[in-house]
């Protein structure tokens, strides 16, 4: 009884294992469908998506890889190309106090160690410098730009601190060429002074940093003036110079340079000390080179109607106390001609009496000498300019320059306006296209810029423009030399120099003016300081090395024509 109960027992336990073991594999058998069910119901949903996407959705993928490829900041290129600013990925070396974490000091070595490896890695750092920024335990940038062999050699000095992460650079390839035009990339990212500044939204949006930013400007011309321009500089020891060529029918700048430069590329201190433009934003009293635009304001009022008509030059003029004289004894009359030629201040006041101040007045106006200079640059002086009505005193002495200050850039929008047939038109920095031509607005008669273009050119022929002379360049001019104002008076030791031009006269296609502050009276001048051996000699030089490159041949065959001048003047005499 006892054996058959006990097998009895084994054989239903048996039957259970069975049982359950059966059971657990078809649970096992079921999840594994489950999991299989679910994956493959994942990938049908994500086939689904796919095709959902490929068949109605645009494609974001294509959109986002376009813009990955575009530069973080646009390019700004020159008319024909001709890059002057790019960005490119690089790494910089930047100091992190923090990096170690804790209170304890900032490097694993004494600061003074560090900046020693630092030196020799870069070896422009000066140690002391370096050594007091590192112990200021302040973040910031030690320096741009740096190689990647460089960051490896700084990561082999085991310095957590020093830190060189990859960022995208600003490039200007050009080096100082053209700084004052394009300005800079602050360590903000955002662009300072310059075009840089004015595109700054054009250059960091996606939708237009892709097309580079075309500025007006030549590269080759703009490096022939600021050549010339360092040269006039270093023969005269000048303190500082500016110059600008306009295209006179379309107001688009080739080439504007203001001296001390800066390299955008590095903006130390001492770069920062020559940001200042003085082309747009420093007003002077640019003297003789006014006298022109008073002759073609009375010319285009009727108040000159016969160029003979001879002045008074020998005596000085006496107004309210106040004397004009002339620099030099000019004889006991002038005519017109011979009053331009020989820059007398005596006649041309006369002249400016007759027209009166009200229309004198109107001339600037039209000419927008009592406004900011119009260019996109956003540093423009605003001129110094006579208030309420312009009395007799303020009338004569504005016609010839003085008691009136306004940038270089005012002058040469002025004697586009005098040489191209009579319109003014606004400068301007970028390119323009065919058939964008601002339409300007008419100042003066297209008679009257006839007959400037011939006075223009007689000055430079047999007056005090003749070292500006380009033999088959047909150029016209007029020097302007005028004390800088100070205390207690104008200054004698101090002078602007300008010589404002136009070639060639038979058909004035860019006008140039070029203006030194405070040259010297040097052997290269035959020292003297005024315009007509400082700046009219850039001129000259000037002029034959960008003709070419602005399509301009020389030809000696041709000139405008002055044959009913000439017999009017006498030989010509000193600025």
């Amino acid at each position: 009884m006892t054996t058959i109960a006990v097998s009895t027992a084994i054989s239903s336990g048996r039957g259970e294992l069975v049982s359950v073991r059966a059971r657990s594999l078809l649970m096992a058998k079921w999840r594994v469908l489950w999991v299989a069910a679910a994956f493959a119901l994942i990938a049908v949903a994500a086939l689904l998506r796919i095709m959902f996407l490929g068949l109605f959705e645009e494609a974001p993928a294509r959109q986002q890889f376009g813009t990955a490829l575009l530069p973080e900041r646009g390019d700004i290129v020159d008319r024909h190309g001709v890059p002057l600013a790019r960005a490119f990925p690089a790494y910089s070396l930047w100091y992190n106090p923090a990096a170690l974490g804790g209170d304890g000091p900032p490097l694993v070595r004494s600061p003074r160690e560090v900046a020693e490896a630092l030196v020799r890695i870069f070896p422009d750092l000066e140690v002391n410098a370096l050594t007091a920024r590192l112990k200021e335990g302040r973040p910031g940038y030690l320096r741009r730009r740096i190689l990647p062999e460089d960051a490896n050699r700084i990561h082999a000095l085991g310095e957590p601190a020093l830190e060189f992460p990859r960022e995208t650079e600003r490039f200007y390839p050009q080096g100082s060429m053209a700084a004052h035009i394009l300005g800079f990339v602050g360590a903000d990212g955002r662009g300072h002074i310059g075009m840089e500044q004015v595109f700054d939204q054009r250059l960091t949006d996606p939708a237009t940093r892709g097309t580079p930013a075309a500025l007006s400007i030549d590269t080759r011309v703009q490096g022939a003036l600021e050549d010339e321009l360092l040269r006039g500089m270093a023969d005269t020891n000048a303190k500082g110079a500016a110059g600008i060529i306009l295209d006179v029918d379309t107001g688009e700048v080739m080439g504007l340079a203001s001296l001390p430069s800066f390299n955008p590329n590095l903006i130390d201190r001492t770069g920062e000390s020559f940001i200042f433009n003085r082309v747009t934003n420093q007003v002077y009293e640019l003297g003789s080179t006014f006298k022109p635009i008073t002759v073609a304001a009375a010319i285009d009022a009727g108040t000159v109607t016969d160029l003979s008509r001879r002045y008074q030059s020998n005596r000085a003029l006496s107004i309210g106390g106040f004397e004009i004289n002339d620099s030099h004894a000019l004889g006991a009359s002038l005519n017109i001609p011979e009053a331009l030629i020989h820059s007398s201040n005596i006649v041309t006041a006369q002249v400016a009496d007759q027209l009166g101040g009200e229309r004198l007045n109107a001339t600037m106006r039209a000419l927008g000498m009592d406004q900011r200079a119009q260019i996109e640059l956003p540093a423009r002086g605003f001129p110094l300019w006579p208030k309420g009505n312009w009395s007799r005193i303020t009338t004569m002495t504005v016609s010839y320059g003085h008691g009136i200050a306004v940038t270089p850039l005012h002058l040469a929008s002025a004697y586009a306006a005098l040489v191209n047939g009579g319109v003014w038109r606004p400068a301007t920095l970028v390119k323009v296209e065919p058939g964008q031509v601002v339409e300007g607005r008419r100042v003066f008669k297209a008679s009257t810029s006839a007959r400037i273009r011939q006075l223009l050119r007689l000055i430079v022929e047999i007056g005090t423009g003749k070292k500006a002379d380009a033999v088959g360049y047909r150029v016209g001019g007029k020097t302007g030399s005028a004390e800088k104002p100070g205390a207690g008076g104008y200054r004698e030791s101090s002078l602007v120099a300008t010589f404002a031009a136009a070639f060639p006269m038979d058909h004035p296609r860019y006008v140039i003016i070029i203006m030194l502050d405070e040259p010297q009276g040097t052997a290269a001048t035959s020292g003297q300081r005024t315009a007509a051996f400082n700046a009219a000699p850039i001129v000259g030089r000037l002029v034959p090395r960008i003709g070419p490159l602005l399509g301009i041949m020389p030809d000696d065959t041709r000139d405008v024509d002055i044959s009913d001048l000439a017999p009017l003047v006498g030989k010509g005499g000193k600025e």
